[in-house]
């Protein structure tokens, strides 16, 4: 039988309990707000790492002000001024995440990939909703990996000012007095957000939008057929120009024949590989893939796998490569 194994449990085990110490220590009405901070700090940053800095920054800077806290009429607002200015220190020297079909054309040649850009170049995957499945006005498109690179487009402030008005359905008031802003440059930052949003033209913003129902039989199947390492029944589960990426890697690969040909030159690596289910971006296509050790029997984490499905067919595979996304995915070995 196999045996999932990773690294770093202790080290995760102590950024838990760390973790687990400044909850303890946080008030009620800070707590209830981490989840959605989660989701829009996410947003603004297109990546869970930095989110989660971003939102635990936010904690302890709330905390440490709890006096004001307390007295504060609008403490939601307050909270999210805090989270909105740790973004826009964060982003002030930031380039802008993107996914690799968004930089470059698809492989000319496939080869096995080996140029690749830095965590901070990319847009990362987040584990579950994010945001509070409960709350209906959040839409679970907003989380799409195509719309989160949309958002990196924006000037950090129009993007705030968007993700408060469309996503979380913020008044045009209630957005100002959180950004401290008056409602008509809040308003002309919105005109000029969706402006260019409605000029943007992404590559991978072209992908067919997934079915309103998941296909579980075309799931299973793709599950099947990457455990067994069979290409020609994986090929025929991509539409005619499917696609496949691999962060932090810079290459991508599209149509049928480009397909086959990187799968068989990576097969003496993912031959063998185990395929567990994970929730990405409220998303019910992703799978977490192990990879064979050296010592016979052992899998070690590889990559977080994100499918994009319509029309019956897979349209495009994120294939996220990180050992730290397994932390946060929280995935089987970590439990």
């Amino acid at each position: 039988m196999n045996r999932i194994v990773s690294r770093g449990k202790l080290q995760e085990s102590q950024r838990r309990d760390c973790q687990m110490n400044r909850v303890e220590e946080s008030p009620d009405t800070l707590e209830e707000l981490r989840s959605e901070l989660t989701g829009y700090c996410y947003r603004m940053m297109g990546s869970i790492f930095e989110a989660e800095d971003a939102v635990q920054d936010t904690m302890i800077q709330a905390w440490q002000n709890r006096d004001r806290l307390r007295q504060q009429s609008a403490r939601k607002a307050w909270v999210y001024r805090i989270a909105t200015n740790i973004c826009l220190d964060r982003l002030r020297s930031a380039k802008r995440r993107a996914l690799p079909m968004d930089l470059s054309e698809p492989a000319a040649g496939i080869t096995e990939p080996r140029d690749n850009l830095s965590r901070d170049s990319w847009i990362w995957p987040a584990p579950g909703y994010v945001d509070d499945p409960g709350n209906i006005l959040i839409g679970r498109e907003t989380l799409r990996l195509s719309f989160i690179a949309l958002l990196q487009l924006l000037p950090p402030r129009q993007r705030a000012v968007l993700i408060l008005q469309e996503v979380f359905r913020w008044s045009a008031g209630e957005t100002a007095n959180a950004l401290e802003m008056s409602v008509a440059a809040v308003n002309s930052a919105m005109q000029r957000a969706r402006a260019t949003m409605a000029r943007a033209q992404l590559r991978s913003g072209e992908m067919q939008p997934e079915d309103g129902e998941v296909d579980e039989q075309l799931i299973a199947r793709y599950v099947e057929a990457f455990e067994q390492y069979d290409i020609a029944g994986l090929i025929a589960l991509f539409q005619e120009n499917g696609s496949l990426s691999m962060p932090p890697f810079t290459m991508w690969v599209q149509g049928g024949s480009a397909l086959s040909e990187f799968y068989d030159i990576t097969r003496s690596h993912c031959t063998g590989s185990r395929l567990l289910p994970v929730r990405a971006n409220g998303n019910r296509t992703a799978f977490a893939q192990y990879v064979p050790a050296g010592e016979a029997g052992l899998l070690t984490p590889w990559a977080i796998h994100v499918l994009e499905t319509g029309r019956g067919k897979i349209a495009h595979v994120h294939h996220f490569i990180d050992a730290e996304l397994f932390i946060r995915f929280e995935s089987p070995e970590y439990r």
